[in-house]
């Protein structure tokens, strides 16, 4: 028998974006923040935030424990403003205050081009920084929108972010 092939129509969705997140568990105590993440901002997703077509969870391994999601979302406007209300808002200002002994990280592709990384406490590579270099995500490179883009407006980060320290 054939194989039966098809492929998605894109044509609704010129600014589509593809984000790949996690979170992993680096010390002991991770493993509470990596739990406690928390119903308000689990449930968020399940909500349909206003440009999220889709939200998938995904377990990246068990040991150590790593888990994260992957998401559909109309545009990075959409995006951006989900990641400035609340609750991911306050989630992400709790995070870089103290990342609680755990990693996160993102990967965002884009429709119109362009892939954005972003890794906050990996201590051990994952994605795209397993095979390229990495460098502090600082003046330009602070926003997404700027790392993709280039110059120009970016809107203030969800959170207030200070330079990192020297851990």
């Amino acid at each position: 028998m054939r194989v039966q092939r098809s492929t998605a129509d894109l044509s609704q969705y010129p600014d589509l974006v593809v984000v790949y997140l996690g979170m992993r568990v680096r010390k002991p105590r991770g493993m509470l923040r990596l739990l406690g993440i928390g119903p308000d901002l689990y449930r968020s997703h399940h909500d349909r935030p206003d440009g999220l077509l889709l939200h998938e969870d995904i377990v990246w391994s068990l040991f150590p424990p790593h888990w994260g999601a992957r998401q559909y979302w109309r545009d990075l406007d959409s995006l951006e403003k989900w990641t400035r209300s609340l609750p991911h808002k306050q989630w992400w200002a709790r995070f870089l205050r103290d990342s609680g002994g755990t990693g996160f990280w993102h990967e965002a592709y884009f429709a119109r081009g362009g892939i954005d990384t972003i890794y906050d406490d990996m201590t051990t590579p994952t994605g795209i920084a397993r095979f390229a270099p990495t460098r502090p995500a600082d003046g330009r490179l602070r926003t997404t929108r700027s790392r993709v883009f280039g110059a120009g407006t970016a809107p203030e980060p969800p959170a207030a972010e200070s330079a990192p320290d020297s851990r």
